[in-house]
């Protein structure tokens, strides 16, 4: 029993320090947004949280501007950057189920022949077609729009293969049985699949979700206005490239914003998203 304690207590103590060692510099961020200028500037920075917290992030929030800086207000970037991940993360959830479900439950000809072309897709990587989808983008006019910021992104592969690995464990005596009861292919989807498939979804919708809220280089070039960027686009901006013109103060405030919707999204689906890597039972 004292072997099991001490075993027990030394998985807690490398689990702590491994929080801290996370944790401190998002903390050492947030002492900076804390800060004023000069003293971040001077490296006269301490540990301790200075009494600008309010000022600075109300001036991220707002203006996105500082002493040395004029951006877009980070409330404008956060939108954009939602709106980005939840449509991609539905988006792709959405085209995901239906390909998988018509590959599992359907025989049609070249039927396999086309989902390992999709699947073959995750060979490519993004560079490799970042020039022909903008070509395409900018010919239908969709440059610094939501639909060019999110379209391109949705087809996924990954999710295709999940949700097809996932409809194969289907037993056939629950399809059997639908069949029976009279229902059709759209209504055994929507009553059967769709709820038995919900902590897959979950799962998969975190996933994608930070996976869109992170996006740089799409969003880089597909964006010319400060009205259309995103917040990932806005602190690299704000960083620039001089060491003079960096307002470190309001570049930490708009970091700290920047992780809250992800961190909110982690937070609340957590149960469903462990739910969903682990359940075998169907």
């Amino acid at each position: 029993m004292g072997r099991a304690r001490r075993a027990n207590w030394s998985a807690h103590v490398i689990l702590l320090l491994g929080v801290a060692v996370f944790v401190f510099p998002v903390y050492l961020a947030f002492v900076g947004s804390s800060s004023d200028l000069g003293t971040v500037s001077r490296g006269e920075m301490g540990l301790r949280p200075g009494p600008h917290a309010a000022e600075n992030f109300s001036r991220a929030w707002s203006t996105g501007s500082g002493e040395r800086i004029r951006g877009a207000p980070v409330r404008l970037m956060m939108r954009n950057s939602l709106l980005m991940g939840l449509v991609i993360a539905t988006g792709k959830i959405a085209v995901s189920l239906i390909s998988a479900f018509a590959v599992v439950f359907f025989r049609f000809p070249l039927r396999m022949f086309l989902f390992w072309m999709i699947f073959v897709t995750l060979m490519l990587p993004v560079e490799v077609r970042i020039i022909p989808t903008y070509k395409v983008v900018s010919d239908l006019a969709l440059v610094n729009t939501l639909p060019g910021l999110t379209i391109p992104l949705i087809a996924s592969a990954t999710a295709t293969l999940i949700f097809r690995q996932f409809f194969l464990t289907i037993p056939d005596e629950l399809v059997d049985a639908a069949k029976v009861d009279g229902a059709g292919p759209m209504r055994f989807f929507w009553s059967v699949l769709l709820p038995i498939s919900t902590t897959t979804v979950a799962a998969l919708f975190v996933i994608l979700f930070i996976y869109g809220w992170n996006q740089y280089l799409w969003p880089l070039l597909v964006t010319t206005s400060q009205g259309m960027e995103t917040v990932v686009i806005g602190i690299t901006k704000m960083i620039g490239t001089g060491e003079s013109l960096v307002d470190w103060p309001i570049i930490m405030a708009t970091a700290l914003l920047a992780m809250l919707p992800p961190v909110v999204v982690i937070i609340t689906m957590q149960r469903w998203f462990v739910k969903g890597l682990v359940e075998t039972e169907k």
